[in-house]
């Protein structure tokens, strides 16, 4: 068979990579050693797209890259790229190594003109080279997915691959208007090593034309970044240069695997339920939140739930990590009108939020596991969370149901408990200054977080809370650009931003989330009126041939109504986007009038 050409147009990454002469003999040695087992069948044709001195050209405005980066720095504190990049730029002005390596993703991210420019430029090299595949590194992967996902024919019938890719990072995502959407490539490989700690990052895309290639590595030096290492990985050469080599895709362990996780009969339906009562302290110990669970659980499956469908974690298998790994069991492979339902019935918290200088600018609300240690490895926080369902499809349903609250515990003089944490005093220290003048300990003032994203008829504190400075669970604030960019994002990249739960919280920012003594059995508050609302039962009980399906709001309102008769001083909360707040409850079915006994506090 007589071999074909494979014309790839390599677009490099950070750094003055065109002033060095072995650039380009690297990444045409690591292409040729790959695709050696295929020598034969293909001969690569390799250009590359030179782009270095509109970067040089581009007036640097150093307070806002700096600001930028300081966004990238942020999301990036599990690889120490804090300490590398953001406090050495920060009132410093920007040094070179800074400038050209994470310097040049700040200046992407943070320039407009700049990202088009970038775009003009690589249109105009696909025209002329016509490249059959696009191999794109690092800060060449933003430009290109840039071009490709605003005009998608260019990428028609082409390969595309980005790796060592910053598409993912929350800070970027903003910039494109919180999504990643699907290209028009013949097929998209994102090559992705978890050690690489240039602000690189998974892609959660369920499209059939999409994948994500495994290319861990780990070499000396800090950041694991290097093309060559992606390029010539075992992995790689096995999937992504043996598939474009011989134009069909081997059936690899990993495909067959993903071809047999698909061919199982998928779950339209599921449900994580957790309840933590045994906390480590026993001053943190609450009595109601596995009822809680096994309430919930069996209400859910009344309503059509099948009981495979529902997971539980409770007590000590409660932890950071549990949690989240069932939280992917959650929400993998959901699918168009897929419902998934999310649980909690514990403490919640918030913790100090360190900015780029390394100190306290703000809060995160979190739940509290039962490793919970005031660190943001052992909670489970707004960060974590949006991760998850940022790129649900549109037309799924996920309600989260959040039983604690974030102000800070107490017990009631009755003995009610309540489902919050604050502080202990080295943590609370970290929020405090000292005022010498009137001799006294007074909270710092920490500054307003830099999101504004407000919705019609919607206020900042169901967002941001009351001060600015709080990243609320469950919003997804990091992903938001403010108004104006956000808009011109979602026009520009045809998405409506990232996918929004529903999201019930039992109580509002500055209230408490009380537990309920229902005879001699605990439960929370929220959780019981809520549920004997959905069930319907008690006295005033209509037939159920006059029953009508409740929308998400009226049956929140109901149950802070009922909360509110009972003398319960919390007022539960909804957000999420209107046009579902406003539709029936898709899988809690009809609701009834309310409950004959009165729940008395204590």
């Amino acid at each position: 068979m007589p071999s074909r050409t494979l014309k790839i147009l390599c677009i490099h990454g950070v750094g003055r990579r065109e002033a060095d002469p072995k650039f380009t003999k690297l990444w045409s040695e690591s292409i040729l050693q790959a695709l050696d087992p295929w020598a034969s069948r293909v001969k690569p044709e390799i250009d590359f797209l030179a782009y270095d001195e509109l970067f040089e050209e581009a007036e640097l405005d150093v307070a806002t890259v700096t600001e930028a980066l300081a966004r990238l720095s942020a999301s990036a504190l599990k690889h120490g790229i804090l300490d590398l990049f953001g406090r050495r730029a920060r009132g410093l002005g920007l040094s070179e190594k800074v400038r050209w390596t994470a310097g040049m993703l700040a200046q992407w991210s943070a320039d407009e003109k700049l990202r088009s420019d970038l775009r003009d430029r690589l249109r105009e090299k696909m025209s002329s080279f016509q490249p059959e595949m696009i191999c794109a590194h690092s800060l060449g992967s933003l430009l290109s997915y840039d071009l490709f996902a605003r005009e998608r024919d260019l990428l028609a019938g082409r390969w595309y691959v980005s790796l060592g890719s910053q598409i993912g990072n929350p800070a970027v995502r903003s910039v494109f208007g919180g999504r990643i959407v699907a290209l028009n490539a013949r097929k998209w490989f994102h090559l992705y090593n978890s050690e690489d700690a240039m602000f690189t990052a998974e892609i959660s895309l369920a499209e059939p034309g999409f994948e994500q290639v495994s290319a861990e590595f780990d070499i000396s030096g800090v950041l694991d970044h290097d093309a060559g290492e992606y390029l010539r990985h075992a992995n790689v050469a096995d999937t992504v240069w043996r598939t474009i080599a011989t134009e069909k895709e081997p059936a690899s362990p990993v495909r067959r695997a993903k071809a047999a996780f698909l061919a199982e009969p998928r779950l339209s339906q599921k449900a994580l339920l957790v309840g933590i009562n045994d906390y480590p302290s026993e001053a943190d110990r609450l009595e109601g939140c596995v009822n809680d669970v096994y309430l919930m659980s069996s209400v859910l499956q009344e309503r059509g739930f099948p009981a495979e469908s529902i997971r539980v974690v409770l007590d000590e298998r409660a932890t950071a990590k549990g949690i989240l790994e069932r939280l992917e069991w959650l929400l993998e492979g959901t699918g168009k009108e897929d419902v998934r339902f999310f649980y909690y019935s514990g403490h919640g918290s918030k913790i100090p939020a360190y900015g780029d200088t390394g100190e306290v600018d703000g809060r995160d609300e979190c739940l509290v596991p039962h490793d919970f240690d005031w660190t943001r490895e052992k909670a489970v926080t707004d960060d974590q969370f949006y991760e998850m369902y940022a790129q649900l499809p549109y037309d799924a349903h996920f309600l989260a149901v959040l039983d604690c609250c974030h102000s800070g515990g107490m017990t009631r003089d009755s003995g009610v408990r309540v489902r919050g944490l604050a502080p202990p005093d080295d943590i609370r220290h970290r929020e405090l200054r000292w005022d010498g003048e009137e001799q006294v300990w007074v909270s710092r003032d920490l500054g307003p977080s830099r999101v504004k994203m407000l919705r019609e008829g919607e206020t900042p504190d169901l967002y941001l809370g009351k001060s600015a400075a709080t990243r609320r669970l469950g919003r997804g604030v990091r992903l938001w650009s403010p108004e104006a960019q956000f808009s011109a994002a979602r026009a520009a990249y045809d998405h409506k931003g990232p996918f929004m739960p529903i999201l019930y919280q039992a109580c509002q920012e500055d209230e408490l989330s009380y537990e309920y003594r229902h005879g001699v059995t605990s439960y929370g508050a929220f959780t019981y009126c809520l549920t004997q609302l959905v069930r319907g039962e008690g006295r005033g009980r209509r037939r159920a041939s006059s029953r009508r399906q409740l929308t998400f709001a009226e049956l929140l309102n109901r149950t802070r109504a009922k909360l509110k008769k009972l003398q319960y001083d919390q007022t539960p909360t909804i957000v999420g986007p209107k046009s579902k707040i406003d539709q029936v409850v898709p899988f809690l079915g009809e609701a009834g009038g309310a409950p004959s006994r009165k729940a008395r506090s204590g």
